[in-house]
């Protein structure tokens, strides 16, 4: 059965921000030693956030608040890939219309281009993230330039974000709005598309990153795509069901509980003659049944394992009689 460490085999962390390192206000339990760790032990640690709501500056402060060694250089923002993207699609100087944060409309400043709020300034191009702070009137002069042929560009289409609360409506939802008025997509800058990562990796300058994080159709499909080995943490928005439920790329090399999974042995799945075993849990297929033959199907070696018994099942896991307990949430 195997068991490697982690981190005898990356230089780099790519670490995904809400939902992994923290939510809302709060750091998520485990995350901040996770990081102290990792830098005594000299593994360099980025964040890529499809947030593009505040500066590098201010999220690199939060994040020190929260007792991490942060610096602004090592954040990188949906923000940043946007207007790369928007560089290349117009020329230095237009007008653009942003619908969004401080953070982005810094971006779009330091890019060289000139900020409009009003669809009457004739905007080339239209550059849209979340804010919290995002208003009707926002919207409508985003969707008015659109409509009048302004490029449409999208920070990300996250549709939601977590939250100390709960989880919340993301910026995917003010892009459907957009939609819905404009008949039309926008281009995407950040993840799933795999120019963030590149930039991330040019950042750092490493020769093996992993990248951590909590939604599947976003941030480890980006990866995948990115050909960045990937690991998603049950600590955000990816449930125990969904994990199991994951198709094709969205599909993560490590499986982790919390980020403190990253300092201990990661047991592999090994397969057996019914299923996958892995630790003390040993799952199988029955039939059409997915079933916890040994161990506790609440742990994270029963989820490790019986992922690769429907992974390698060949069936779409509605066709499949999962066992409740291994994706039912525990009070």
């Amino acid at each position: 059965m195997g068991a490697n460490k982690i981190w005898n085999q990356y230089d780099l962390l790519l670490a995904d921000l809400d939902g992994v390192i923290y939510e809302g206000q709060s750091a998520i339990v485990g995350a901040v030693p996770s990081i102290a760790e990792l830098h005594a032990r000299e593994i360099a640690v980025g964040y890529v956030t499809n947030n593009s709501s505040r500066k590098p500056e201010s999220i690199a402060q939060q994040l020190v608040g929260f007792g991490v060694s942060a610096k602004a250089a090592e954040v990188i923002s949906s923000g940043l890939t946007a207007v790369e993207l928007l560089a290349s699609k117009v020329p230095a100087g237009s007008k653009v219309l942003v619908v969004g944060g401080e953070g982005l409309r810094a971006f779009v400043v330091d890019g060289g281009f000139e900020l409009v709020d009003d669809s009457d300034d004739k905007p080339v191009a239209v550059l849209q993230g979340f804010a919290p702070d995002v208003s009707w009137r926002d919207l409508a002069e985003a969707s008015y330039s659109i409509a009048n042929g302004a490029i449409w560009i999208a920070t990300n289409n996250d549709w939601t974000l977590p939250q100390e609360k709960g989880v919340a409506p993301g910026n995917g939802t003010l892009v459907s709005a957009v939609h819905t008025a404009v008949g039309q997509f926008p281009l995407v800058a950040g993840k799933p598309e795999p120019t963030i990562y590149k930039t991330a990796l040019a950042r750092f300058n490493k020769e093996s990153a992993l990248f951590v994080g909590d939604r599947l159709e976003t941030d480890i499909l980006g990866a995948n795509r990115a050909g960045v080995d990937s690991a998603v943490v049950l600590t955000g928005i990816a449930s125990r069901k969904d994990v199991l439920a994951a198709q094709g790329e969205e599909r993560p090399k490590y499986i982790l509980q919390t980020l403190t999974d990253l300092l201990v042995n990661y047991v592999e799945p090994t397969q057996t003659k019914r299923g996958w075993r892995c630790g003390g849990a040993s799952v199988e297929l029955l039939g059409d049944k997915v079933m916890v033959v040994e161990g506790d199907p609440g742990s994270i070696e029963a989820l490790r394992a019986a992922a690769c018994v429907i992974w390698e099942s060949g069936k779409h896991i509605h066709f499949l009689d999962v066992q409740s307990a291994l994706y039912e949430t525990k009070a």
